[in-house]
């Protein structure tokens, strides 16, 4: 099965710039976002497949385990019910 990951539909993300970091924001729940999670997230738009989401960060951040950490990450945010 093709997954293309998009967040779900009662899940923003957005900038904190007071933080400076990015959140989810839900209904009752905000979850603070650390590293470059945000910028994985930005990437599921429901139109790229993980592989794609993979290159595109891999060329990004060169050097950095994005092949192995990021589809172990979209998956724990699928399980949460935060991604479809």
């Amino acid at each position: 099965m093709i997954w293309r990951p998009v967040l779900a539909p009662a899940v923003v993300l957005r900038p904190d710039r007071v933080r400076g970091t990015d959140l989810l924001v839900m209904p009752e729940r905000v979850v603070v976002l650390h590293g470059r999670a945000g910028d994985v997230l930005a990437l599921c738009d429901g139109r790229r497949e993980v592989p794609a989401i993979v290159a595109a960060l891999a060329a990004r951040f060169p050097g950095a385990p994005v092949a192995e950490d990021t589809p172990a990450f979209l998956e724990r945010l699928r399980t949460e019910g935060w991604l479809r």
